[in-house]
């Protein structure tokens, strides 16, 4: 007989909601976690650095206090303090997820484990090994900061994610390697706080994966602020210089800062698990799986960044609730890939579900595009936050959203109302006869589609 029915490896953001949705269906559970509760997402990404950025936030509308008829005087900044405060917000958001694993019964194992059997899990700590078996094994080890030969962190002045989120000591100055979601957000908050920033990106814009139109306005706030982008560069090395650091360039180019951070992207934690031991199929180190998280093993399971699937912290919640679900027997919807909302935390914010234009036009959809700026948006003008806009993709036929894309102040809130709509098929028709609170920054959610529809009254 199995030690447990459900054995969670890792207590992410995909892990300890698995483990806790398995113990309130009555699965005897446990979760096995080497570091803290509640994995990067909880301790050293999203939560942490959404500190951060309330504080570059905040920062800025100090400097601009004239703006709004105030005088707030020059602005002091507590780099230890600020850090400080993050850390405080993560250590409450841990110690939440251990009184939610007491409050449903699961049992927390500390230790790094390695499976050596479809239903059996070695776990080494400090006090030694010990073997565990269960009926359902579910790989939930993440992903960490990727380099490349040459572009190796070393923890001190070239640092990743990990280091930078942690560090009471303020860089003077800082390059950024990448210009995806993580080194825009670290970008953003190093320079609301004084620090001289340089982002490098390989790529002709920024934050790739988003409307491109949507990304030049978060570049050009940027530019206004004073950070400097390097586009179209790609990295040959990076090596320490004295107390710094250099950045050499493939054509030549030399960049010097105090800091290096690294942000170029995730590699899957699979190694020395056991993976390959036990026959896990695997696709550049990631694992594939079926669309109730199986993997080709009966009995082991694997959910969030380490699959081929992941990515998001949300979308590692729902591969959570869906795995366990079906492990317990009940019926629940797949995971809709295509409509998982994507969100950059810098301001301007940035978010988009669904197709963007190009990837429309490329699944031969026909649609027409509506835009509604901020600017005509009497809540973001009153706020102060006038740059961006909205943009919805509608198809002709049967006025589908097919995708939208949100950069301005409030964006990552305002992009569950469009996913919402997505999943429940409300059509462009339904939405505009929709009543939005005014004034209201999901107004021009409403003025984007009556745009896209040719009935827009305000532009």
């Amino acid at each position: 007989m199995a030690d447990y029915d459900v054995l969670v490896i890792g207590a992410g953001p995909g892990g300890y909601p698995a483990a806790i949705r398995a113990a309130q269906l009555g699965l005897n559970t446990a979760c096995v976690e080497k570091e803290k509760l509640g994995g990067v997402c909880l301790n050293w990404g999203c939560i942490p650095s959404k500190a951060l950025l309330k504080t570059a936030e905040l920062a800025h509308k100090i400097r601009h206090a004239d703006d709004y008829g105030l005088s707030a005087g020059e602005l002091g900044v507590d780099y230890p303090k600020i850090i400080k405060r993050s850390r405080k917000v993560s250590t409450r958001f841990e110690k939440g997820v251990k009184g939610l694993f007491k409050k449903y019964g699961v049992n927390h194992l500390s230790g790094t484990a390695r499976l050596t059997a479809p239903d059996t899990v070695v776990i080494t700590s400090s006090e030694g090994e010990q073997t565990v078996t269960a009926k359902h094994i579910i790989v939930a080890t993440g992903a960490r900061a990727r380099t490349f030969p040459g572009i190796e962190a070393d923890g001190e002045r070239i640092l990743t994610y990990r280091e930078a989120i942690v560090s009471e000591v303020q860089p003077k100055s800082v390059v950024v390697l990448g210009a995806g979601a993580i080194g825009m957000e670290f970008a953003y908050f190093y320079n609301a706080v004084g620090t001289d920033v340089t982002v490098v990106e390989g790529l002709s814009e920024i934050l790739p994966l988003e409307d491109q139109e949507c990304a030049a306005v978060v570049r050009k706030g940027f530019a206004k602020s004073g950070v400097k982008f390097e586009l179209g560069r790609f990295v040959k090395e990076v090596r320490r210089k004295g107390d710094g650091c250099e950045v050499e360039l493939q054509d030549g180019t030399v960049l010097d800062a105090e800091y290096v951070l690294v942000a170029l992207g995730i590699t899957p934690n699979s190694a020395g698990i056991g993976l390959e031991e036990v026959g896990v199929k695997l696709e550049r180190g990631f694992i594939a799986t079926d669309s109730s998280m199986r993997t080709n093993v009966s009995g082991v399971y694997a959910i969030g960044d380490i699959t081929t699937t992941g990515g998001l912290a949300h979308t590692a919640t729902r591969q959570a609730h869906v795995c366990v679900e079906r492990i317990a027997g009940e019926h629940v919807m797949d995971v809709d890939y295509g409509n998982i909302p994507a969100c950059t935390y810098c301001q301007p914010q940035i978010a988009h579900v669904g197709l963007t234009e190009k990837q429309a036009t490329e699944a031969g959809k026909s649609f027409k595009v509506g835009k509604f700026p901020f600017m005509a948006n009497g809540k973001a003008q009153g706020a102060g936050a006038p740059d961006g806009f909205v943009k919805v993709l509608v198809d002709d036929q049967y006025g589908e959203i097919l995708g939208a894309h949100i950069v301005g102040s409030e964006a990552t809130e305002m992009i569950a109302e469009f996913t919402l709509a997505r999943a429940a098929e409300v059509t462009a028709h339904h939405l505009i006869e929709t009543v939005h609170a005014h004034p209201t920054y999901s107004e021009a959610m409403l003025e984007a589609v009556a745009n896209a529809l040719g009935v827009s009254v305000h532009i």
